[in-house]
């Protein structure tokens, strides 16, 4: 499950230490796509529970993955529906790349038709008119989630469904009282990062079964899943756990107080015995909203 960003034009430009905005911005795509890759490994059990809920009318032949990211729903999909063929979409070419490379491991990189495309842009690229469209942590993402919603309709077969996955917030690590020298770090930093996403991506925690309605559809299911992963001594989930925290410091770091900072700056210490890589106590906890929604004629 994952998200698309769109990618701005930006010039090499050197810090004060030396390195450039061009290696940040590369690291930080690098990173988006290694924490979309791990994600999808983390959560596949739930994307394939989602899938075969689903209330399709007949296996879907043409699916659109709108924010494709680099695979997370397209493969699961494929692998369910083995006479279908997918259109991922996505801004990111680098999203794009890794999901052909799953695709051509997988044997079914000749039922995959990649598009990089912005989908804010004032034109969709033609995507033909499929039975199915995944928008998997994607439309919260869109400068008018509204607009997408009512071309997504457009392009949908009569009778034709949208499967709308959006994340409940970021995903939670440890139990509510660690560490043991601050208890309840993680709910703090997920409150700054509220906050910062409460002005920078407006639609997060949208109504959508409202506006599923109010763009033309009508919504025939709508589940909340939990999925949890035991993950002390996973070396996946540990990354996972400690790709994603450092990516949260980089947006929280400026309204941290200080003890959070030396608090979360410790579990992100490989060499610290209480950091990630060493806790016993280590799960991944993640939720998905889900609304299965038909083309209403």
């Amino acid at each position: 499950m994952t998200h698309s960003h769109k990618q701005h034009g930006h010039h090499s430009a050197h810090d004060r230490h030396g390195h450039t905005t061009e290696h940040a911005h590369e690291r930080g795509a690098h990173d988006q796509a290694l924490i979309l890759d791990l994600d999808a490994r983390v959560t596949a059990p739930l994307t394939d529970d989602v899938i075969a809920w689903l209330p399709l009318v007949g296996d879907p032949r043409e699916i659109v993955d709108l924010g494709a990211g680099t695979g997370a729903g397209t493969l699961p999909l494929l692998a369910r529906f083995p006479e279908a063929r997918v259109t991922a979409v996505d801004s990111s070419a680098e999203h794009l790349d890794r999901l052909r490379a799953k695709a051509r491991e997988a044997g079914v990189a000749d039922r995959v038709r990649t598009l990089l495309a912005d989908l804010d842009q004032a034109d969709w690229p033609d995507l033909g008119s499929p039975d199915l469209v995944w928008a998997s942590a994607s439309l919260h993402h869109m400068a008018d989630p509204d607009l997408a919603l009512r071309r997504t309709r457009d392009l949908l077969a009569p009778g034709g469904l949208l499967a709308l996955v959006e994340l409940s917030g970021f995903p939670r690590f440890l139990p509510e009282d660690a560490p043991a020298e601050r208890p309840g770090l993680e709910e703090a930093l997920h409150a700054v990062s509220d906050r910062w996403h409460t002005g920078h991506v407006p639609h997060r925690g949208a109504d959508w079964a409202e506006k599923l309605t109010a763009n033309g559809f009508r919504v025939e299911g709508e589940r909340t899943l939990t999925a949890e992963l035991e993950g002390s001594g996973d070396p996946m989930v540990v990354e996972y756990a400690l790709t994603s925290l450092r990516r949260l410091r980089e947006s929280v770091v400026d309204a941290l107080v200080p003890e959070d900072l030396t608090a979360l700056d410790r579990l992100l210490d490989s060499g610290d015995p209480g950091g990630i890589a060493h806790r016993d106590d280590l799960t991944v906890r993640t939720v998905r909203s889900v609304w299965a929604a038909r083309r209403s004629d």
